[in-house]
């Protein structure tokens, strides 16, 4: 939210980047900082408050987890602990112990103490919109000098990978209140940067002196990062040369006509496992979409080549699934349980449930891109008079996130980033008990099956679990899985490192930018 929500990419205007703009920023000289445009836009700079990719882009550089995943690896290895690992076989109980020497930017020292405050804090809390979902199997945390443990309520294999997240951002318990968010606009945390100025729209980076971890020789070079509302302010800041690196923030139309091989810029190109869906919202009175009839009538009309075509340029794939493409343990279980874009065959299953035609329902979503993807699954639902759909456009991003969790929308638009790479982080936060969609939707059969999930250490050994997860969730509908998209990085000639900004990992690697 990362791993996490995702803000539906803004902007539809295809403009030609201008090639040779060279970037200029306010400083000059050697030390200028390499400048990012994102419209990936932040949140809420304490960790307790947020589970979206633009503000855990930024924690995985103010903030140090105990564990962090390196570039490509599928396990976590230590950065703020030592060492780490499970005391029992029954996988529920895990213990770290930290590095010595550690500090916080402000000179106090990173304790075990600050480490289980930091976790307290975050289940106390528990803000609608925070990481709570994710820590949902903490039971409690000891401290007792350097040694952390974490007693857990079931097995869970996956524990180590949910601590080297956002979730497990270290904070300094003498800033940072035990049972409210902190209402100071400033970051204390022990990463490899510091913030050392901020504005409304920016946020100035330098490398953390004191830092101690996993990044070799600690920070990179100085950031600075350029939020922006919408795809075109991003477009229009590389164009005008007033940023190095455009991030999370092209138009599709515009990344579709990017060119690799130009030597004007550098462009790097992932397997993302970024997902979007369309969420059904189970808790509103007088949804027509409560029944599951009607759940599977918008998954038979749902056209997803046309949506990935049309509207994204084909920079997105279509999504059958649950879990993604290039997350182990992928299905296809919406393409092998319904027709594509079939309007006669949703007319009968909504015939046999007894719901009269058109059956009316609201559909919330963002601006830009977004809007034309929604008026585009509009046309496609509204296909024989099946539904009649309600468009409420909501452009601001947190007003967005917290009108969809208060259940204001019959259905809502939102994407998933995922925290680590494993299928887990696609289960439990999205379809497991109080899921971070707020939606209402349980299923013993799918809690059943993510808790037998979380008690293998071998990962390989959950595939047909996780796809029993997938069926049901096909069956069930709490969600129509739309499409997946790739990572898009673009970059000045001189800038390197642009790939690292995201690989799957859940980690926006900072410190490895750098001038060429």
């Amino acid at each position: 939210m990362k791993a996490k929500h995702l803000r539906a990419t803004a902007g539809c205007v295809a403009l030609l980047l201008v090639s040779g703009c060279r970037s200029v920023p306010d400083e000059g000289g050697g030390g200028a900082p390499i400048v990012i445009g994102t419209a990936n836009v932040l949140t809420h700079l304490d960790p307790a408050g947020a589970y979206d990719s633009g503000s855990w882009a930024l924690y995985s550089n103010v903030y140090q987890s105990l564990l962090t995943f390196e570039p490509g690896a599928p396990a976590p290895r230590p950065d703020a602990a030592e060492k780490c690992g499970f005391t029992d076989s029954g996988l529920l109980t895990y213990r770290c112990l930290l590095r010595d020497g550690l500090e916080f930017s402000n000179g106090k020292r990173v304790t075990g103490t600050a480490v289980k405050h930091s976790f307290d804090r975050i289940l106390r809390i528990n803000d609608p919109l925070g990481p709570g979902p994710l820590l949902a199997n903490l039971e409690s945390v000891e401290a007792h000098g350097s040694v952390v443990t974490f007693h857990l309520k079931t097995a869970d294999a996956t524990w180590p990978s949910k601590i080297a997240t956002g979730a497990g951002s270290i904070v300094d318990p003498s800033v940072y209140p035990s049972d409210e968010l902190r209402t100071v606009r400033e970051v204390t945390g022990s990463g490899p940067y510091v913030i050392s100025s901020r504005s409304e729209d920016r946020i100035d980076l330098e490398p953390n002196p004191r830092y101690q971890g996993a990044v070799p020789g600690g920070g990179g070079a100085p950031i600075r990062i350029r939020y922006y509302q919408e795809a075109q302010e991003v477009e229009a800041a590389w164009r005008a040369g007033t940023v190095d690196v455009a991030y999370r923030g092209l138009p599709s139309a515009t990344l579709a006509k990017l060119d690799e091989n130009s030597p004007d810029l550098r462009l790097s190109i992932g397997q993302s496992t970024e997902a979007h869906y369309l969420a059904v919202n189970l808790r509103r009175k007088g949804n027509p979409l409560a029944d599951v009839a009607a759940r599977r009538a918008v998954a038979a009309l749902v056209d997803r080549g046309h949506l990935a075509g049309t509207v994204y340029g084909r920079t997105v794939t279509p999504l059958y699934s649950l879990i993604p493409q290039g997350i182990t343990g992928h299905s296809t279980a919406f393409f092998d349980a319904y027709p594509e874009a079939d309007p006669r065959y949703a007319r009968r299953l909504l015939a046999s449930a007894g719901i009269p035609t058109p059956a009316r329902f609201t559909l919330g979503h963002q601006s830009g891109t977004a809007a034309l993807e929604a008026k585009e699954l509009e046309r496609q639902l509204e296909a024989l008079g099946v539904f009649e759909v309600t468009l409420v456009e909501e452009p601001d991003w947190p007003t967005y996130q917290k009108r969809y969790a208060r259940g204001e929308f019959d259905a809502f638009l939102t994407g998933w980033s995922p925290d680590f790479p494993d299928p887990e982080t696609f289960t439990q936060p999205l379809v497991g008990p109080d899921n971070v969609l707020n939606n209402g939707f349980s299923s013993p059969e799918i809690s059943t099956a993510i808790r037998k999930t979380q008690q293998q250490t071998d990962r390989a050994l959950t595939m047909d679990q996780f796809r029993v997860i997938q069926r049901a969730v096909a069956t069930s509908v709490p969600l129509v899985p739309l499409w997946q998209k790739k990572d898009y990085v673009v970059t000045r000639p001189d800038v390197g490192g642009g790939q690292y900004l995201a690989d799957g990992t859940g980690i926006c690697r900072l410190w490895e930018l750098s001038r060429l």
